[in-house]
Formats: C-alpha cells, structure tokens, sequence
C-alpha cells in the first residue's frame, strides 16, 4: 500500500470518530495507558541523563517504557538492576 492509501484512511477513520463519536470507557483506557507509556519515557529518558554519569544506559523502547510507565519507580529500579546484576 502506498503512503496516500494509507493516509486517506487514517484521516476517513478519524472523520467516522468524529461524526459517530467515540465510546468514552475504552477510550479513558487508552488515554491512561498513553498518558502512562509518556511518563516511562520521561523516567527513562532521565534515568539515562543523569546515569549517564556512572555508565548507567537502559534504552528507550515500547518494553522498557511499559514496564516504567505501568510499575513506576519499582519497574525503573528493576530495569536498572537487571542491567547492573545482568547485562553489565
């Protein structure tokens, strides 16, 4: 499929969420696990500015920002351990 096809159905789906709107429950599900996944970014992405410092890298990617995201500071303390115990 070309970009264009691609495209076009994106924007007639969002246009079908528009006129319809979109069921509430599912979509407080997914904002929360969207405004969760941004949240593990930021802990990462901090986690590595400052362990930077001491060769403390985790990368940024969908399973490690899950696991930061969803299980907060204990999930960025078992990421960093499984890189210090394991990786290292």
């Amino acid at each position: 499929m070309t970009s264009t096809i691609v495209i076009s159905i994106i924007v007639a789906l969002i246009v079908l969420v528009l006129f319809v709107g979109a069921p509430a429950k599912p979509m407080r599900f997914v904002g929360q696990g969207v405004v969760k996944l941004a949240i593990g970014v930021l802990f990462l992405f901090f986690l590595n500015v400052f362990g930077g410092t001491i060769g403390l890298h985790i990368p940024i990617n969908l399973f490690t920002t899950a696991i930061a995201g969803f299980l907060g500071i204990f999930g960025l303390a078992s990421l960093t351990a499984i890189h210090i115990f394991l990786i290292v």
